[in-house]
């Protein structure tokens, strides 16, 4: 019960791989807020069944007023905010192709979401955190921001800012016994989603851990960060893809 009574939002909360850290949480004591543009209210009922406590509620994270709604609402009902798991992400429908045939809408909304989203969400979040003098904020990059991956150079991009976002913000929120610290996943296959078999397979043999990633192989990492455990640690990235990139 390392969070029992801990409030903890995640961002993007009716996702896969939200759903695998939600559950986690909640069977570890936590209060779960779980923003997103889609419904979690199927997780949410999920967590209420195990006797845990959660909300939902629409959030646009790229927008400042959703996000302090969101972040108020959750204060109303949890007292505080003790983590925040930057989550959210633009990923499923990106475009695909050369950067110098991506338009500047495709590439702004990547930005918006991925960077700004994390950006507005800590924002919201930090006084809160400040006043406790705790708290940890965890940003979801990709090992995508470590390999390069052509052919959607928006989402590497923003991936690849939040890891620097992590350590200015590490710096800035020292002061008040923040951690801030980033987590670089690989390739994820969710419950339920559409792969090409012969490239997973291809991909997976790419890795040191010759096996498909799945969304569990991320919570223990998630949750170690969550936690007292990981008090003395900030401004960290911990790469978790099973070995395709090490992290030098």
């Amino acid at each position: 019960m390392r969070f029992k009574d801990k409030s903890v939002i995640i961002t993007g909360g009716g996702g896969k791989i939200a759903k695998a850290y939600a559950l986690a949480f909640a069977e570890e004591g936590a209060k779960l807020c779980l923003p997103d543009i889609a419904s979690a209210d199927g997780i949410v009922k999920s967590i209420k069944d195990m006797g845990g406590t959660a909300i939902s509620m629409a959030c646009d994270v790229s927008n400042e007023a959703s996000v302090q709604a969101m972040v108020a609402e959750t204060v109303r009902q949890f007292g505080t905010v003790d983590v925040l798991i930057n989550n959210a992400a633009y990923f499923m429908t990106v475009w695909k192709g050369p950067f110098w045939e991506m338009t500047v809408e495709e590439f702004d909304k990547a930005m918006a979401v991925n960077v700004r989203g994390s950006w507005l969400c800590a924002k919201a979040a930090a006084p809160h955190m400040m006043k406790q003098k705790s708290g940890k904020i965890i940003n979801i990059s990709s090992n995508v921001a470590l390999t390069g991956n052509p052919n959607y150079i928006h989402y590497v991009t923003s991936k690849g800012a939040l890891i620097a976002m992590t350590r200015a913000m590490a710096k800035e929120l020292g002061d008040w016994n923040i951690c801030v610290n980033s987590v670089s996943p690989g390739f994820v296959v969710t419950e339920g989603r559409q792969v090409d078999p012969a490239y997973e397979k291809i991909r997976a043999q790419q890795r040191s851990l010759k096996k498909t990633q799945v969304e569990d192989d991320l919570v223990g990492t998630v949750l170690f960060l969550s936690s007292s455990e990981s008090d003395f640690m900030t401004g960290q990235l911990l790469n978790v893809d099973g070995g395709f990139h090490f992290v030098g």
